[in-house]
């Protein structure tokens, strides 16, 4: 019985009060009723506060409208007792033949457990990375990568459609200092001021000379737009290849210059200026962006008569929005928050509800530490430190791991002693071994004769403490991925398999799973399999969720 079928009894629990006179209520049951685990385990499997939510639209006292909902949960198929507790919560006590159920249900579902439909039918565009072909991504745009990654997973298994994209500068002053940068590397000379240094600058400008190898006889103006179209993309190739290195691949990669040469920025110019959202001052032309929720308005066009960044902005949402996506999702850097305003300004003169069309998540650095202080040179990009860097110091699984086990709006000090220790003390180490514990007791299993089969599993037989405590955290699983999914939170999977780790581990110290010696395999051993595979099931698909490998040998 998981706390969904719980919550589904307890409806129809008071529904059948209702029925009988003994409560009135006409209200939505479905939207009220919280199952949990309670803190203190001598109060039973679950309790429930709704007593206390319907109180006084029903128009009784808690306690006694607990007592009513208690005393009628007996009758339903798996509920073993109810009281109450306090001012009027239930307390409530599963029979271990359903609890049992979970593991035969997860083992039937296998890889479709822990989906839902909280999305379904939602075509999500979900923006994340977009770091600028002029370097190799950075530390803090690789915290996006396995967050936004990980995002899309959770939402897909809640039934969305996602896109993934990666939105590129191709085009402006940046590119230009870049492959000025690029042809000073070539040629020989210093950077241009605010031009861009480190080895993979030489790296790439050998690249387009091997390529071109006549580019420094050109004129500077033919030679220099030689390193801007061929340095770019070798640039570009070498981010896309490290992101699919880190597991992470993207379904489009869109360009700002496309927006340009399509005429899309001034069409997007256009529609705002027909529709009375413009005014010009000082030379310039300016959206009424405050008129929207904005704390100023925006210049669109400057007094030399070139469109500002945000116009692309507005060519982009509206080329997203043009293709079907009901929710634009942006994942942004600790230094966009003043984006947050003027695009949610831009979201509502168009005509769009932003609360509904338009999502703008914003993270916070990431430093990497050796031997407790934060590390500052990369060995290709000078000063910066890169996604190879983190990869390098620690591992794909581990990074992924350690960039989303904690929460967005909190700056990650990633100390790689910690991250490249085989001890219980690192979190992506203990979640891994306990999925290749439990692969090793299916493979053990299988060598003595016998595995793991819903079909020939007595669930009553989980009556142990230690397995009703595992059965309840399996149960938890769907509901920790919707919630992950609905606050945009993938930390709360991870950290709901490290508890559910310590949890197995607790298990298996204390219930033997597999027979001993010439001990005849018995009815006890097949349901605690099933129950291993179970959590074995869940372990990988947690972990697949997060784009972590789950390893069934370490």
């Amino acid at each position: 019985m998981t706390p969904e079928d719980l919550a589904q009894t307890i409806v129809d629990a008071i529904r059948a009060l209702v029925q009988r006179g003994a409560v009135t209520y006409d209200g939505d049951l479905t939207t009220s009723v919280v199952v949990e685990r309670p803190r203190n385990k001598e109060h039973g499997d679950y309790a429930t506060n709704v007593a206390l939510q319907l109180a006084k639209r029903v128009g009784q006292a808690p306690r006694q409208l607990a007592e009513l909902i208690a005393t009628e949960l007996p009758a339903y198929d798996g509920v073993a007792a109810a009281a109450v507790a306090g001012p009027g919560f239930i307390n409530i006590t599963v029979e271990a033949a359903a609890q049992g159920q979970v593991a035969r249900a997860i083992v039937e579902t296998r890889g479709s457990y822990g989906d839902g439909a909280a999305f379904a039918g939602s075509k999500v565009n979900l923006e994340f990375v977009s770091a600028n072909p002029t370097g190799p991504v950075t530390l803090a745009s690789v915290r996006w990568a396995a967050m936004g990654d990980s995002l899309a997973r959770i939402i897909e298994s809640q039934g969305a459609t996602v896109t993934r994209e990666y939105y590129f500068n191709d085009a402006g002053a940046q590119i230009d200092r870049f492959s000025a940068s690029l042809l000073a590397a070539a040629a020989g000379e210093p950077a241009p001021e605010g031009g861009y240094v480190g080895a993979y600058v030489a790296d790439v400008a050998q690249q387009v000379v091997d390529a071109y190898p006549d580019v420094l006889a050109l004129p500077e103006d033919e030679a220099q737009e030689v390193f801007r179209a061929t340095g770019v993309e070798a640039m570009f190739d070498e981010v896309k290849s490290s992101l699919h290195d880190f597991g992470v691949d993207f379904d489009v990669y869109f360009s700002e210059r496309s927006l340009h040469e399509s005429g899309a920025v001034e069409s997007a110019i256009e529609r705002l200026r027909s529709g009375g959202l413009t005014y010009e001052a000082d030379g310039a032309v300016w959206l009424r962006s405050t008129d929207y929720g904005d704390d100023k308005d925006r210049v669109i066009i400057r007094s030399d008569g070139r469109p500002t960044y945000i116009c692309s902005d507005a060519a982009y949402y509206l080329d997203k929005r043009s293709r079907g996506f009901d929710k634009v999702m942006i994942l942004l850097g600790a230094d966009h928050h003043g984006y947050v305003g003027r695009y949610r300004a831009l979201a509502a003169a168009f005509g769009d509800d932003p609360d509904e069309t338009l999502e703008l998540v914003i993270g916070q650095m990431v430093n990497l530490l050796k031997d407790g202080r934060p590390l500052r040179m990369s060995k290709r990009a000078g000063t910066v430190l890169t996604i190879d860097d983190l990869v390098e110091a620690i591992g794909v699984d581990a990074g992924r791991y350690a960039l989303v086990r904690y929460s967005n709006d909190s700056t990650i000090d990633i100390d790689i002693d910690l991250w490249t220790r085989q001890k219980s003390d690192n979190p992506v180490y203990y979640v891994q071994y306990a999925h290749a514990r439990l692969a090793s007791i299916e493979r053990h299993a299988e060598q003595k004769g016998f595995r793991p089969d819903p079909l020939a599993f007595d669930p009553a037989l989980l009556s142990h403490e230690r397995e009703g405590d595992l059965l309840r955290a399996l149960a938890e699983f769907p509901s920790v991925v919707a919630t992950a999914g609905e606050l945009r939170e993938p930390h709360r999977v991870a950290r709901y398999l490290e508890a559910t780790a310590s949890t197995f581990h607790k298990f298996y110290d204390d219930c033997r799973v597999l027979p001993q010696g010439d001990e005849d395999v018995d009815d006890v051993h097949r349901a605690r399999l099933l129950l291993v595979s179970a959590t074995r099931i869940v372990f990988e698909r947690g972990l697949t969720l997060l784009g972590v490998s789950a390893p069934d040998r370490m």
